[in-house]
């Protein structure tokens, strides 16, 4: 499943409010599949926005964050019931809610589409510049990358934000400001939760690509023929108006 390549979240949240000061709990599964070791269950504390102490099913304990939250942990790390019960959490809470995040967002995913365009970069210590452009996907969650002849791209790429179109799809782009080398490969690679596998869009160049040095090759052709036209035209009318002479003199 796509999830493979992206990493997923569902949480829980209780609220408690008291004399102004607010407390709540988080309850969060975070996955990349549906295999119990690739997921983490998380558990954590705030109050008024400070968390001051996290359970982590990666560690298997309590962690204090704050000096109360320290204090804390080790209270709840002795008792060796509660312990056990949010280590089994994963399994209860995180496994068993899979489903249902695959039946009400994967199965319900739109695949995106892709396109690969040159435009002029806004700085000037890149000589070219592509754009990926990402359309029409569902959910939101993405990741849009770039390939350099099979080597991922790590430098001078900027994305946008995910962006709603509106009519609940989504839309992102890509940019990658690079010195072109000949013959080399530039691919985009995109991998949603749609996708079975990441989807990779090579840049294809049109054949008729115009450079530099063939538009001023065309530039002075075209002045080149102008200039012909104008000598042709010329000596065209100084013919007539020499042979209108000759004929008017023959006349007399």
């Amino acid at each position: 499943m796509a999830s493979s390549f992206l990493r997923f979240t569902f949480l829980f949240i209780s609220i408690h409010i008291a004399d102004g000061f607010l407390e709540y709990i988080v309850d969060r599964c975070e996955f990349n599949s549906t295999e119990l070791k690739e997921m983490e269950y998380i558990y954590s504390h705030y109050y008024n926005k400070i968390e001051y102490i996290r359970f982590s099913s990666s560690v298997g304990k309590y962690v204090g964050v704050t000096d109360f939250g320290v204090n804390l942990a080790k209270r709840w790390n002795n008792n060796t019931a509660l312990l056990n019960s949010t280590r089994s959490k994963i399994a209860t809470y995180c496994l068993s809610n899979i489903g249902i995040h695959d039946r009400a967002i994967i199965a319900k995913s739109v695949r995106p589409s892709v396109r690969i365009k040159s435009k002029t970069p806004l700085s000037g210590q890149h000589p070219a510049m592509l754009v990926c452009s990402v359309y029409n996907f569902f959910p939101r969650k993405i990741k849009v990358s770039w390939l350099r002849d099979g080597q991922k791209v790590t430098s001078d790429v900027t994305s946008t934000q995910e962006m709603p179109n509106g009519d609940w799809y989504y839309q992102t782009h890509s940019h990658l400001e690079y010195t072109p080398r000949s013959g080399e490969n530039i691919s985009c690679v995109v991998e949603h939760a749609s996708l079975k596998e990441p989807l990779i869009t090579d840049w294809d160049p049109p054949s008729d690509k115009s450079t530099p040095e063939s538009t001023t090759l065309i530039a002075i052709g075209a002045s080149i023929l102008t200039l012909g036209l104008i000598l042709l035209l010329a000596g065209f009318f100084l013919y007539r108006w020499k042979a209108r002479d000759h004929t008017l003199f023959s006349n007399e």
